[in-house]
């Protein structure tokens, strides 16, 4: 790293736009290391100061910002150890595996404990030689009753690594102490503490030009860094543009922590003034993937930071939060990831068509549409969102993710009004409405949203923009809080892109997952509901050794098989279940899948009506006013 870059790193913590803060008295005291990096722990003190006589209630978080699944990070916690300033001990209890009790203590107690962490992502702790990787309820402790005092929290590097902090906690006296000015944002804000590389740029947004910041902790090198970072601003810009304006990030600064590192795990998570994305592959081999991932997550500084359902405003850390609105906040940014990437020429429109397609497909075909509707999925997050069971679900039969089925309600939506209106009105007018009806408004807090929304508040928006209720109570109605699905090729058409069979006319099964069982094909995963081989009493684990007459040896003979047959054909099937044959008929179909082809591609005159459509659709918004 060159010393002008060494003074800039300094400069930028100590410098965000805002002077440190000076706390009142009773903020509470943090304090960081790490001597056992090697063991994967962290080393955590903390002071309570100012204590009213009621019991201490500490506790451990359950739950995290941005995750919908409880993770119990206290399963990690050990060594807790209760004291008075003086080192004196203190008794407490311990009521729940999350919470340690401090009945009988004086007006300022201290705790130290030890944590375990090894999952570089955006839920958990990461401790090893190379860096702290720190999502705070994954690793703070925090006291009941005193959610909105202050923090100071001091992180103290090994000696002799030159680690630095990349974080969006605001800057202290020096460069490892940082303020948060309440548990929300303390929660909210995670650090990366290593010898990160660190650029910069800024963005010119009417009276303000905030600057973003991106601390990378990888295995390339610096050359990769400067092409990736230009494409960052590029991205950045495009999602400026579909709101008009960024958000007044606190500091006047946003921050990209990234962890690309082999052993990472391949996750992102927003933060209301940051994010943490990590992946095991590299910018050299996985740009557009990482690209895609910091478009996902900046998006989420407007759409769920401040542009919020009131089912997670303010969040609870003590328990999961349930919300029906993940269609919107989640899926509809998956929506966006893909198409800022187009928008700022990142990717090409096959790549965004097949993307499409690969969406449609899955909620079209998939079983759990008629099991539970967009907000229903919504609301089951609990239960999928990073959540590990021991015992199997039947979620790929009964459930599709919030994240897939808002994306296609997102596209269907886009298309839908631009269809309406001739392309006077798009989703981008819907996504700037929410803005300035729930977003843009703010909090009178730091890192609380004073105007959440719900769904039917979503639903006045939609009406609002569209001119006509009853076209926003009709879509909500059956597509999002029912099971029906937007009729796509007719939209689609208008920008000259064709939906058309996969397959083609191929006979089908099923869309199987199969092994070679030495004497047949093994199903080694759930098997489709409604799908041929589901309707022939196929499931997970049995081995089918006869299939039209002709023995299955392993998988490549079961596609013989097929290979001959039609759509409509009966064909017997024999197959072992836990030791009994079984016999039965499995009548085929033909594959539901879809893709979409641009109509020049095969052979199909593009209209300049389309063209245009497609144009102002998919091409760049940042050179363009609304």
């Amino acid at each position: 790293m060159r010393p002008v870059t060494q003074v800039l790193v300094l400069v930028l913590f100590l410098v965000a736009g805002v002077a440190p803060p000076s706390w009142a008295q009773g903020a509470i005291s943090y304090r960081l290391s790490f001597p056992e990096r090697e063991h994967r722990i962290m080393n955590v003190e903390v002071t309570f100061p100012d204590l009213p006589p009621e019991p201490l209630r500490l506790h451990i978080s359950r739950s995290s910002p941005g995750r919908y699944a409880l993770h119990e990070f206290a399963k990690n916690v050990f060594d807790v150890r209760v004291t008075d300033t003086a080192g004196q001990p203190l008794a407490l209890t311990r009521p729940t595996p999350d919470e340690w009790d401090v009945v009988m203590h004086p007006t300022a107690v201290r705790v130290t404990y030890r944590v375990f962490g090894d999952s570089v992502d955006g839920t958990y702790l990461a401790v090893d030689a190379t860096h702290a990787h720190i999502n705070m309820p994954a690793a703070i402790m925090w006291a009941r009753g005193l959610e909105l005092r202050p923090s100071l929290i001091r992180f103290e590097p090994p000696p002799g690594t030159g680690w630095r902090v990349a974080t969006q906690l605001m800057p202290g006296n020096d460069p490892l102490t940082f303020t948060a000015p309440n548990l929300q944002y303390l929660m909210d804000s995670p650090a990366e503490v290593s010898a990160f590389t660190l650029r910069t740029f800024t963005v010119q947004d009417e009276a303000r030009t905030p600057v973003f910041r991106l601390a990378l902790h990888h295995t390339g090198t610096d050359a990769e860094v400067t092409p990736f970072l230009r494409d960052i601003e590029r991205i950045v810009r495009e999602e400026r543009s579909v709101f008009g304006e960024f958000p007044a990030y606190e500091g006047n600064t946003y921050t990209f922590i990234t962890d690309y590192v082999p052993w990472a795990r391949s996750d992102g998570m927003e933060h209301r003034n940051s994010t943490v994305i990590a992946s095991a592959s590299s910018i050299r081999d996985n740009r557009v993937g990482l690209l895609r991932a910091i478009a996902h997550e900046f998006f989420h500084c407007w759409n769920v930071e401040r542009i919020r359902p009131r089912s997670l405003e303010p969040f609870k850390f003590d328990d999961v939060n349930v919300s029906g609105e993940l269609w919107l906040a989640e899926g509809f940014t998956n929506y966006y990831d893909r198409l800022a990437l187009r928008r700022a020429g990142l990717t090409d429109v096959k790549e965004f068509t097949s993307e499409m397609a690969s969406t449609i497909n899955t909620v079209v075909t998939g079983p759990g549409r008629l099991v539970r509707s967009a907000e229903e999925m919504s609301q089951a997050a609990a239960f999928f969102d990073g959540a590990r069971w021991m015992d199997p679900t039947d979620g790929n039969n009964t459930y599709i993710s919030y994240y897939t089925w808002g994306e296609a309600i997102a596209l269907g939506l886009d298309l839908t009004l631009r269809d309406r209106t001739n392309g006077r009105i798009t989703l981008d007018h819907f996504m700037r409405a929410m803005w300035q009806a729930h977003g843009k408004p703010g909090g009178r807090l730091i890192g609380y949203v004073d105007r959440p929304y719900t769904i039917d508040e979503a639903k006045t928006v939609l009406a609002s923009v569209s001119g006509d209720a009853a076209f926003a109570q009709d879509f909500f109605s059956r597509y999002i809080q029912g099971h029906d699905v937007v009729d796509y090729a007719p939209l689609l058409a208008r920008a000259g892109l064709v939906m058309r069979p996969a397959a083609g006319a191929q006979a089908y099964a099923g869309r199987l997952q199969l092994e070679d069982a030495g004497n047949g094909a093994r199903v080694t995963a759930f098997v489709p509901a409604g799908s041929p081989a589901y309707k022939a009493g196929l499931d997970r684990d049995d081995v089918l050794v006869s299939a039209g007459g002709q023995t299955i040896r392993g998988v490549a003979d079961l596609s013989k098989a097929l290979q001959s047959r039609k759509p409509g054909d009966m064909i017997p099937i024999v197959f072992v279940r836990r030791g009994e044959r079984v016999s039965a008929v499995m009548t085929l179909s033909a594959d539901p899948s879809q893709e979409i082809v641009a109509a020049e591609q095969i052979g199909q005159p593009l209209t300049d009506a389309q063209k245009q459509f497609r144009d102002t659709w998919l091409s760049s918004l940042s050179r363009n006013v609304f």
